[in-house]
């Protein structure tokens, strides 16, 4: 490294510290050489490489990256994967004779390996071990993240060639076909860094302080020894572990109880803290609150003779929030049963609402989302709210849908046309509220989106039938999945989809696999909205068939 660093300071510009990369096809061909030796061939103009520049040893090649000036190739997949014969040269290849008379024959292992399977298993015994869960974000951030490029780079020790970064030339500015074509071979063959995909330090990986201690266990080690107090560790991981086991028994999801409450399509779900209440709001203008106990309705409230469009309750159980067709917003007390206070706050229909920390967001086919700061009446000594305007963010069609990640930092809004915005909310004031992206995901109705709970990937679906899953960060669709029809409204985890159909039915998906893994008859017209508990272990949706469905998991 000291020798690198001394050539980087004396180089001109542009400068680089390593005069070739860690990943191109001839560094991959040198591990697969023995089985693929015609592509070693293809690139080695029918002969292969000097047999002492061959894949020999592993201790070898260890030694060349680590000590040499010109070798910094990256392992490959093969090395953490099933088959190890691209370690043993079983096609008997001619491969040559080294420079001690030995000839090229199976590459030698490390003295800890039996053999290559062993080595191969002990090598992903390493890949998954703790240690590397825990560093795994530092090489993140050197390839795909934060220190690829600019003053980080330089820092970590990690500039290449100009011509490796995505941009590093102008191939446009070209006009030559023969000096383009040639400039084109040379970045094929000398190797591509990966498009940057982060520029803040990527989070470490979480890890499971303690995952479960037998009764022995528990009594015999002490409180000092505990590497995290019993009520520290016992919630956050048990809790983890039920949301993980639910998500993995999620096709075991059963019809409980259902009832029919309204008279039009229900749009909305919002449940007590206790799970006790389940409020409603409807197409039939009215929210209703219903007793889980005695399965009777309990309260039943119509605010004007518009459609209302979702709701919420505040913490504290004390006060629910519901948005109107009206193009108002409303506040309904639960303690006293009557409306608290009214928010004339749009010029067309609002169709969503959220919160957090004393700020409403709301959404509106008046092509705007609002960002609200709402005082309480009772604190300011008088019965009604106080509503200042923080942020207008401004789209340019009907805003259908939108989503606050779980640091309630960001903000997705989806919009008639299939646009998704994302904001960034943390500064939000009327003069600055960051547009991080725009994204045009397709040209129709956009029904939902959320965020998973790494706060990193949105999941969107709308008219056109798709799920695709959004890299926020970046802007790109990550995975898409198709459905046969339309899914109005879901639940997911990262990895699986719980949603409600045009048809009624309830789908899971595996979204990795692109397919519907379970089909669960529900109800007799869409599902038009639904809400899950924090265990995920209970669902409610809410059909255009009028009713509300209870659902529970039965392991």
């Amino acid at each position: 490294l000291p020798m690198l660093q001394t050539r980087y300071q004396e180089m001109p510009e542009p400068k680089f510290m390593y005069g070739s990369h860690y990943s191109s096809p001839g560094y991959v061909l040198f591990y697969l050489v023995r089985v693929a030796p015609e592509y070693m061939l293809c690139l080695q103009n029918g002969k292969f490489d000097h047999a002492d520049r061959m894949f020999n040893s592993i201790a070898e090649t260890w030694k060349n990256c680590l000590d040499g000036a010109t070798d910094f190739k990256e392992l490959i997949p093969e090395f953490y994967e099933n088959d190890s014969s691209f370690l043993v040269n079983s096609l008997k290849l001619d491969l040559g004779k080294r420079q001690g008379g030995k000839m090229v024959e199976d590459v030698e292992l490390p003295p800890w390996a039996s053999g290559p399977d062993d080595f191969l298993q002990k090598s992903q015994e390493a890949l998954e071990s703790p240690y590397v869960s825990e560093h795994l974000h530092e090489w993140i951030d050197i390839i795909f993240g934060y220190k690829q490029k600019g003053s980080e780079a330089v820092a970590a020790h990690n500039v290449f060639h100009p011509l490796t970064y995505e941009g590093g030339v102008d191939l446009n500015s070209i006009m030559d076909p023969n000096e383009k074509v040639a400039l084109l071979t040379q970045i094929l063959e000398f190797g591509q860094t990966p498009k940057q995909l982060f520029t803040t330090p990527h989070p470490q990986r979480k890890i499971q302080k303690l995952k479960s201690l037998s009764r022995t266990s528990s009594h015999s080690m002490s409180i000092g020894e505990s590497p995290v107090s019993p009520n520290e560790e016992s919630f956050e991981d048990l809790t983890e572990e039920s949301i993980t086991l639910a998500w993995n028994n999620i096709a075991k999801l059963k019809l409980d109880k259902q009832y029919k409450i309204h008279k039009e399509a229900i749009t909305g779900i919002a449940v007590t803290c206790n799970g006790s209440s389940i409020f409603t709001t409807s197409q039939d203008s009215t929210l209703k609150m219903f007793s889980k106990d005695s399965k009777t309705i309990q309260r039943s409230v119509s605010f004007s003779n518009m459609a209302l469009s979702s709701c919420l309750i505040l913490p504290g159980d004390t006060t629910v929030i519901t948005s109107s067709w009206d193009n108002h917003i409303y506040f309904y007390s639960i303690a006293f049963g009557r409306q608290q206070d009214v928010l004339m706050g749009h010029d067309d229909a609002v169709s969503k609402i959220c919160w957090h920390d004393g700020r409403l967001f709301s959404a509106s086919w008046d092509s705007t989302v609002k960002v609200w700061h709402c005082v309480p009446g009772e604190i300011l000594s008088n019965k009604k709210h106080h509503f200042e305007l923080l942020a207008q963010l401004e789209h340019d069609v009907s805003v259908n849908t939108i989503d606050l990640n779980a640091a309630n930092t960001i903000l997705a809004s989806g919009t008639k046309e299939g646009t998704i915005s994302v904001w960034d909310v943390t500064t939000a004031t009327v003069t600055e509220c960051l547009n991080m992206l725009f994204l045009l995901l397709s040209l129709f109705l956009l029904f939902a989106s959320f965020f998973c709970t790494d706060s990193r990937h949105l999941l969107s679906t709308g008219e056109d039938c798709c799920f695709k899953v959004i890299d926020v960060q970046t802007g790109m669709v990550v995975s898409s999945v198709t459905a046969e029809e339309p899914q109005r409204c879901f639940k997911w985890d990262g990895n699986t989809i719980l949603s409600g159909s045009q048809s009624g039915e309830l789908l899971i998906w595996d979204l990795l696999g692109g397919k519907v893994i379970e089909r669960i008859k529900g109800h007799t017209g869409a599902v038009m909205s639904m809400w899950m508990n924090e265990q995920c272990n209970s669902v409610i949706t809410g059909g255009e068939d009028k009713q509300i469905m209870f659902w529970k998991l039965h392991y």
